[in-house]
C-alpha cells in the first residue's frame, strides 16, 4: 500500500474501516446469539427448580433449596459462585419471561443488550400486567439511540405509567434500606448504604462541611501543630476519614443496651473463659488458673465462678501447641473457633468467599448422628451453604488436613483444600560463622 492509499479518506482506507465495522457487526450478532441462548438456559434452570414444588401450598424452603442446589451445579460448569448463578437465574427469568418482545428485538438486531437491560431495569418496577405495554413503547424509543441516552427517558416513562403515586412507592422502597460491603482491590472495600435520597444527601453534605472545615483551618493552625502542618489530605480523603471516625467512635442514640458511661465500648459484649485444672476445681491443688487471654487468677475466685456457671465443657488440648482439638460438648470452644477461623479463612463451599467470622462452624458429620466436636470434623460454612448441606442432595466429607470433598447431586466431586495461610513462617537459613540463636 502506498502513502497515498494510506491517507484517511482514500478508497483503500475506507474499505478497511468498512471491513472492520462489518466484522464488529458479525461478532456482535454471534455474541448476542450466545448471550440470549445462555439467558434462555438459565431461565429454564429456574423453571426446573420451581417445578419441584408445583403446589401453591408447597414448602418455600424446599423450592429455595432446589434452586440453590441447581445453581451450585451450574456454577461448577460456569466457574462462578452459586450465589452469582442464582442471581443470574432470577434475572434471566425476568428478562426471558417478563420481557419477551425486548429479547426478540435484541435477537433481530433492532436493539442491543444495553437496551434490554434498560428496559428490564426500568420496567420491572411496574406491575407485571403492564410490562408488555411498557416494553412495546420502550423498544420504539430505544431504536436508533444509545442505551445510556435512552435510560433516563425510560425511567420517566415508567414513572408516568405507574398506577401508584411516587410517594407510596418511595415509602415502600425506604423499607428496603440497607448497608452492603463490596470488597475491592489493594486492601480496600466499598461500604454502600442504600438510603432515602434526602438522608443520603444530608449525610454527604454534613461530611463535606466537616471536611471543608478541617481543610480550611490547616493554615490557621499549622503554626500550632506540626501534625496539622503536614496534613495533605484531599477533601475526599478527609470526608472518608470523618465518615469512618463517626461510625467507629459513635454509638446509636437508640441503643438502650449500651452502657452510656463506657462510650463506644458500652456496645461490646464480653464472655469470660477460664481454664481450670480438675485438681484445682476439686480443691486438691491451689495453683493458679488461666483467665484466657489475660493473666492467672486465684483458685478461690475460680471456684466461685465455676459454682455459678450452668455450662461445663471437657476440653482436650494438644500438649505441644496448646490448641483445643476436641470437646465433649456440641458448642465449639473459643480456642478451637480461633484455630478454625485461621485455617478456613472463609466459607468452605467451592467458590464461596464469605469471611469465616460471618460463617457458622459446621459439624461435617452431624453431631446428632454421632459426629464429634473436633478439628477434623469441623469447618466454616456460611448460612446459605450450611442450609444446602442440610436440605439438598449436596454431600460433603472431611479428609485429613481440613480438606473437604463435596459431591453434587449429579455425582460430580469438588475438592476444597484449606486455604493457604496469608502468613507463613519458615526456618531461617544459617551460614558458617553466623552467631548461634538464643
Amino acid at each position: 500500500m502506498t502513502d497515498a492509499e494510506e491517507t484517511p479518506g482514500s478508497e483503500d482506507y475506507l474499505a478497511a474501516i468498512a471491513g472492520i465495522v462489518a466484522d464488529v457487526e458479525d461478532a456482535g450478532r454471534v455474541i448476542a446469539s450466545g448471550q440470549i441462548a445462555e439467558l434462555r438456559t438459565l431461565a429454564a434452570a429456574g423453571r426446573l427448580a420451581e417445578a419441584q414444588s408445583p403446589r401453591a401450598d408447597a414448602n418455600v424452603l424446599l423450592h429455595d433449596m432446589a434452586l440453590r442446589s441447581i445453581a451450585a451445579e451450574v456454577a461448577g460448569a460456569m466457574r462462578m459462585t452459586d450465589r452469582t448463578v442464582q442471581r443470574r437465574i432470577g434475572e434471566a427469568r425476568v428478562t426471558i419471561e417478563g420481557f419477551p418482545a425486548a429479547v426478540d428485538a435484541w435477537a433481530a438486531g433492532r436493539i442491543v443488550r444495553g437496551h434490554v437491560s434498560a428496559i428490564v431495569d426500568t420496567g420491572v418496577n411496574l406491575p407485571a400486567e403492564m410490562w408488555a405495554e411498557f416494553e412495546k413503547v420502550a423498544i420504539e424509543r430505544c431504536e436508533g439511540q444509545t442505551p445510556n441516552r435512552v435510560r433516563g427517558e425510560l425511567e420517566i416513562l415508567a414513572h408516568r405509567m405507574h398506577p401508584r403515586s411516587f410517594a407510596e412507592r418511595h415509602e415502600e422502597a425506604a423499607a428496603g434500606r440497607c448497608v452492603r460491603l463490596v470488597p475491592g482491590r489493594d486492601g480496600m472495600s466499598d461500604l454502600i448504604a442504600t438510603l432515602p435520597t434526602v438522608i443520603a444527601e444530608g449525610i454527604h453534605d454534613r461530611l463535606t462541611q466537616q471536611a471543608r472545615a478541617i481543610v480550611d483551618t490547616r493554615g490557621e493552625r499549622s503554626a500550632i501543630s506540626d501534625a496539622i502542618a503536614t496534613d495533605a489530605r484531599s477533601t475526599d480523603q478527609v470526608r472518608a476519614d470523618v465518615f469512618a471516625d463517626l461510625l467507629l467512635a459513635g454509638t446509636p442514640s437508640l441503643d438502650d443496651t449500651r452502657d452510656t458511661t463506657a462510650g463506644p465500648l458500652g456496645a461490646i459484649r464480653a464472655r469470660v473463659q477460664v481454664l481450670v485444672p480438675a485438681a484445682t476445681l476439686s480443691g486438691g491443688d491451689d495453683g493458679p488458673c488461666d483467665l484466657i487471654g489475660r493473666s492467672p487468677i486465684d483458685p478461690a475466685t475460680t471456684r466461685t465462678l465455676a459454682g455459678d456457671t450452668g455450662v461445663w465443657e471437657r476440653l482436650f488440648h494438644d500438649p505441644t501447641t496448646g490448641v483445643t482439638v476436641s470437646t465433649d460438648s456440641y458448642r465449639v470452644p473459643s480456642g478451637m473457633r480461633r484455630f478454625l477461623q485461621a485455617r478456613d479463612q472463609h466459607c468452605r463451599f467451592p467458590g464461596c468467599r464469605v469471611a469465616a467470622i460471618r460463617c457458622e462452624v459446621d459439624h461435617t458429620h452431624d453431631h446428632a448422628l454421632g459426629g464429634r466436636t473436633e478439628l477434623s470434623n469441623l469447618a466454616h460454612l456460611c448460612q446459605r451453604h450450611h442450609s444446602m448441606k442440610q436440605f439438598t442432595a449436596w454431600r460433603v466429607r472431611q479428609l485429613s488436613g481440613g480438606v473437604l470433598e463435596w459431591t453434587s447431586p449429579l455425582g460430580r466431586t469438588y475438592r476444597e483444600d484449606a486455604p493457604v495461610p496469608a502468613v507463613a513462617f519458615t526456618p531461617a537459613e544459617t551460614h558458617p560463622g553466623d552467631p548461634a540463636p538464643f
